[in-house]
């Protein structure tokens, strides 16, 4: 597992290792901590308010999120192993974006409220109740390391179309690296 990067390139579709159901943390050790450490980093230098471990090549079952203002005292967030253990019938409906996706944004209906256990950065259970952008961000991340993604729900014919599009874009920026036109 490579994890000692300060920053880690995000992974776009269709890459298949965004599609594997990760495996669960042991513990949080050293070197969980400093994978959540570099995906915050990665997170915000994106920018975006969520990240999941196989976004940036780690199937561990772990994610990160801050959703809060700027300005705001509110820690970010760093669960490992996280499961939602209830949801609100209620439903709420997003433009949801990602990282993984770029350009890419669509309508995703999700329950307007969750409940959430996780192991912290300590190592110890928690759990979280969350409604509004949270709980979105939430399923959406957790989401990724169920292998899910935004795209799993549009039709067969529009995501062919998006992925063909990112396979043409990601060929473009490779040739442009190596000719030495575009960092990326």
């Amino acid at each position: 597992m490579v994890i000692n990067m300060p920053k880690q390139s995000i992974i776009w579709a269709p890459d298949p290792i965004l599609k594997v159901n990760c495996t669960p943390v042991a513990f949080v050790d050293k070197e969980i901590l400093t994978l959540m450490e570099d995906m915050l980093e990665t997170m915000y230098d994106a920018p975006g308010i969520g990240l999941a471990a196989p976004q940036v090549g780690v199937t561990k079952r772990v994610i990160v999120l801050d959703v809060s203002k700027k300005d705001s005292q509110q820690a970010p967030l760093c669960l490992a192993n996280p499961e939602i253990i209830w949801r609100s019938y209620d439903n709420i409906t997003y433009e949801e974006g990602c990282l993984s996706l770029p350009d890419f944004y669509t309508d995703v209906k999700r329950s307007a409220a969750v409940k959430v256990r996780y192991v912290d950065r300590n190592g110890h259970k928690q759990e979280i109740h969350a409604k509004g952008l949270l709980a979105i961000c939430l399923q959406h991340e957790i989401d990724h390391i169920n292998g899910i993604l935004l795209v799993d729900n549009i039709s067969r014919l529009k995501r062919n179309i998006f992925f063909k599009k990112m396979i043409r874009v990601k060929k473009i920026i490779r040739k442009n690296t190596h000719s030495g036109t575009v960092t990326p």
